[in-house]
């Protein structure tokens, strides 16, 4: 593609607060998310756009050597830089899977099992029960236009219930419901960070959250599972805001110890706490006080979609009335408001959070899916969680993206560990969910052993395990 054409396509990309380099990146990132830069598209040599854009070539390297780490692009000597993939219709062999797994949110008429993305598979009965128990409610509605930004004000304040139950004193202007999590995590992106800010982030964590802050152009700076070393980080690179799954880590599973939370509450930057996996305990296990119990600083983030079911939409945002109210101005100017019937049913349906058949099912079908990749992969790292729903596994050899191709031929769609690993960790790594039937796991497990045995990485030398400093 020629630089006049990029050029053209990337239209006023200048136009925003941070670094040069980042808001290139950001508007070539939404050209190729957006498809008009498709897979196998050339991009122009460094020297030759950075002199149709009349900026210095290292803003235009820089831009590149971001969108090249997240595996939007290619760079390779003598071929020039590419937009990851390649094109409709031509053999995949490398592609990268996308960050957001968008394929795996839809249903497939082919017969790939899908261990991508981890959310229950059936709606429970619950739900239909709910929406019968709420019908006499929706009869008896009147003077009511059904809009709510905040969220119908029976769900908010069925949730600022829980949390004050849980030892977070919550008021219902603190509460604000949303579109699923996935939702708050874009809107709380869009009201803390501009194009350039630092996030700090765990490494590895979940992608859709990384995507939500790439959106807005943040700069994301991995720290190990927990945050550690976040006080350093703060003062160093001084951080818009950092970002945490404290309990049940999608994708480690690790719990971090209340010491650690009350810490991570006082580093002097906003703190989005993740706890959609919070109510994903297996039984008997219990937890620390969410980190919002140490600061009312922090905000936190919940969903129903991974504890109920996906198609319900239902998530919240807990964290200071200010904030609340500029966020629900941003809700307002996408939608408007969420469905009010779901909200209605949602607040029957807050009480499965807490009851045994959930975590009893969860912990069967984690320790279903471990006994058979042990069995079968024994040279598989697959380290035991005593919640969440995934399992992080590291492959003895080879890399995760390069298996998940040879997984995808026999089958079975895995998530490679480099999509949620901003440090480049991630690469030996595959994350596999247990929330479908046992039926499915063992299918799974089968076809997993069949794709090891005819893996070929494209580098035979194991890698190398990690040094651990006494």
């Amino acid at each position: 593609m020629r630089p006049i054409e990029v050029v053209d396509r990337l239209g006023r990309w200048s136009s925003g607060r941070g670094p040069l380099y980042v808001l290139l990146a950001t508007r070539l990132r939404q050209l190729i998310d957006d498809g008009d830069l498709p897979p196998g598209a050339v991009l122009p040599p460094d020297r030759a756009l950075a002199g149709a854009l009349a900026v210095g070539r290292t803003t235009v390297v820089a831009a590149y050597d971001l969108l090249r780490a997240e595996g939007r692009i290619t760079r390779r000597q003598g071929s020039g830089t590419r937009v990851a993939g390649v094109p409709s219709g031509a053999q995949v062999l490398d592609a990268p899977v996308d960050p957001l797994f968008l394929d795996s949110l839809e249903a497939r008429d082919d017969d790939v099992l899908l261990a991508i993305c981890a959310a229950p598979g059936d709606p429970p009965k619950e739900l239909a029960e709910a929406y019968v128990r709420i019908a006499p409610e929706l009869a008896a509605l009147e003077d009511d236009i059904g809009y709510y930004p905040y969220g119908h004000p029976a769900l908010r304040q069925a949730l600022a219930d829980r949390y004050t139950a849980r030892g977070v004193a919550t008021r219902v202007e603190q509460v604000m419901v949303t579109n699923g999590g996935q939702q708050a995590l874009s809107l709380l992106a869009h009201a803390l960070v501009s194009p350039g800010d630092r996030v700090l982030v765990e490494a590895p964590t979940y992608p859709g959250a990384l995507e939500a802050f790439r959106e807005q152009g943040a700069v994301l700076h991995g720290l190990p599972v927990g945050l550690e070393g976040i006080e350093a980080a703060v003062r160093e690179r001084r951080p818009a805001v950092a970002y945490v799954v404290p309990t049940y880590h999608n994708p480690t599973g690790a719990v971090m110890s209340a010491l650690t939370r009350q810490r991570l509450a006082g580093v002097g930057v906003p703190v989005i706490e993740d706890e959609v996996p919070a109510d994903l305990g297996f039984p008997g296990e219990t937890q620390p006080a969410p980190v919002a119990a140490y600061s009312d600083s922090v905000v936190s983030i919940g969903s129903l979609s991974k504890s109920v079911w996906g198609g319900l939409r239902i998530g919240w945002i807990r964290a200071a009335a200010p904030l609340i109210n500029r966020v629900a101005r941003l809700r307002a100017v996408h939608d408007l408001g969420g469905n009010v019937p779901s909200q209605l049913a949602a607040v029957h349906l807050l009480p499965l959070l807490d009851a045994p058949g959930l975590h009893t099912t969860l912990k069967a079908r984690h320790d279903h899916l471990h006994a058979l990749l042990t069995q079968s992969l024994p040279s598989w790292q697959v380290p035991t969680v005593t919640g969440g729903q995934c399992l992080w596994v590291r492959l003895p050899y080879g890399d995760g993206a390069s298996f998940a191709q040879t997984a995808l031929r026999h089958g079975l769609a895995v998530l490679p560990g480099t999509g949620l690993d901003v440090t480049g960790a991630g690469t030996p790594y595959i994350r596999l969910h247990f929330r479908a039937q046992p039926t499915a796991l063992t299918e799974a497990a089968h076809r997993l052993t069949k794709a090891w045995t005819t893996y070929h990485p494209p580098s035979h030398h194991p890698i190398p395990r990690p040094t651990i400093a006494i």
